[in-house]
C-alpha cells in the first residue's frame, strides 16, 4: 500500500480545500476485547462507555488517580472491539498504564496502530466522496467492511484495516495532505489533542472535555472521579482551553512558552501552556491552557520572540455549564 508522496500544506490563513484527505499518521489506535473488556474501560475513564451505541462514538479522557489527565480519545466500537484513537505517542505511554489495571480483568488491551490505515476527510465534497466509496453514511459512526468511519461536524475520520486499503488507495486521485492539515481543523474545533509532553498535567476540564461531552458526571467511579467531579460541583478550576492564531518569527516547539501583554501595556507575563500546534513559515495556529479569564481581546506573545504577535479565536462550543 504506498500513498501519494506529495502532501501539500493547506494555507493557515487560506480557504480550505472542497476535499481534503489527510493521513493521520500521528494517530494511533489501542484495542480493547475479552468478556470484560467495555467494563474494565468503564471503569478507567471520564466517559460513559456502558450506554455507547453501536453507531455512536465519544470523546473521554483517562486520568491517574489525582485526576490529572494521561490521555484524552475518541473511542467507538467495532464488532467485539473497542477502539481508542489518540494520539501515537500519547497511546504508547497510556497503554502500559491501563495494562496494569487490566491484568485483574478479562480484558486485553494492545496497540493496534500499525494494522491500520487513518485518513482525515474534510471539506465541502467530503460527504459525497465517502458515500460514493462506501454508501450511505450514518450520523455518527457508520461500520463498513473493512472498518469504520467517525462523522464529526462535517469532517470524518477513515480507518481502513491496512491489509484491505490499497483498493481505496488506488481510487484517490489527488495529493494526500500531511496530517498538519488535519490538526489545523482540530484546532479550529477546539479539540484536546493531549500529547505525551502534556501527560498528568491538566484535569479534564481545563482542556473543554467536559464541552465536549467527554465527562459523564452520572456513571460510576472511575480513576480520579473525585477531582474531576469535585471541579465541577465545587468550583476550583480556573484554567480552560482557548484557540489562538497570529504570526512568530521562529519555529515554535513542545518548550515554547505563552505570554499575556499586561493591562497597563507595560510588558508581558506568562500567561499558560500550548497544548497543539501547526505552523506554516510565520502563520501559527494552536490551542493553549490559559486563565478561563481570559479576555478575548488580550494580546499574546511567545516569550523570547519578541516579534511575535497572537490573538484568540471564539472557541466553536459554549463552556457554560
Amino acid at each position: 500500500m504506498t500513498l501519494s508522496t506529495s502532501q501539500p500544506s493547506w494555507p493557515l490563513n487560506g480557504p480550505q480545500p472542497e476535499l481534503l484527505v489527510a493521513e493521520l499518521s500521528h494517530l494511533g489506535l489501542m484495542s480493547v476485547t475479552g468478556e470484560q473488556g467495555r467494563s474494565f474501560i468503564h471503569g478507567q475513564v471520564t466517559t460513559d462507555i456502558s450506554s455507547l451505541e453501536t453507531e455512536q462514538w465519544r470523546w473521554g479522557a483517562h486520568c491517574d488517580p489525582k485526576g490529572k489527565m494521561l490521555a484524552t480519545f475518541r473511542t467507538f466500537a467495532k464488532d467485539d472491539t473497542l477502539f481508542l484513537m489518540m494520539p501515537r505517542d500519547t497511546l504508547a505511554l497510556d497503554l502500559p498504564q491501563l495494562q496494569k489495571y487490566a491484568i485483574f480483568s478479562k480484558a486485553e488491551l494492545t496497540d493496534a496502530s500499525d494494522a491500520w490505515l487513518l485518513l482525515g476527510v474534510a471539506g465541502e465534497q467530503a460527504s459525497a466522496w465517502l458515500t460514493e466509496q462506501f454508501g450511505e453514511l450514518n450520523p455518527e459512526l457508520t461500520l463498513i467492511d473493512n472498518g469504520m468511519i467517525i462523522h464529526d461536524e462535517g469532517r470524518y475520520i477513515l480507518a481502513i484495516d491496512k491489509a484491505n486499503a490499497d483498493a481505496l488507495v488506488a481510487q484517490i486521485e489527488h495529493p494526500i495532505f500531511d496530517a498538519s492539515a488535519w490538526q489545523a481543523l482540530e484546532i479550529l474545533a477546539g479539540y484536546p489533542n493531549l500529547a505525551a509532553h502534556h501527560q498528568n498535567q491538566f484535569v479534564p476540564q481545563m482542556c473543554n472535555v467536559q464541552a465536549i461531552n467527554g465527562i459523564s458526571f452520572n456513571k460510576g467511579c472511575y480513576m480520579g472521579q473525585e477531582t474531576v467531579a469535585r471541579m465541577k460541583y465545587r468550583g476550583g478550576n480556573k484554567r480552560a482551553l482557548y484557540i489562538v492564531t497570529g504570526t512568530v518569527s521562529a519555529p515554535v516547539t513542545n518548550d515554547s512558552q505563552l505570554e499575556i501583554a499586561l493591562e497597563d501595556g507595560e510588558g508581558y507575563r506568562r500567561a499558560g501552556t500550548i497544548i497543539e500546534c501547526v505552523q506554516r513559515d510565520e502563520q501559527v495556529l494552536l490551542t493553549a491552557v490559559l486563565a478561563n479569564d481570559t479576555d478575548m481581546d488580550a494580546k499574546l506573545r511567545i516569550a523570547d520572540d519578541a516579534t511575535s504577535q497572537l490573538s484568540l479565536i471564539a472557541l466553536p462550543y459554549s463552556l457554560e455549564e
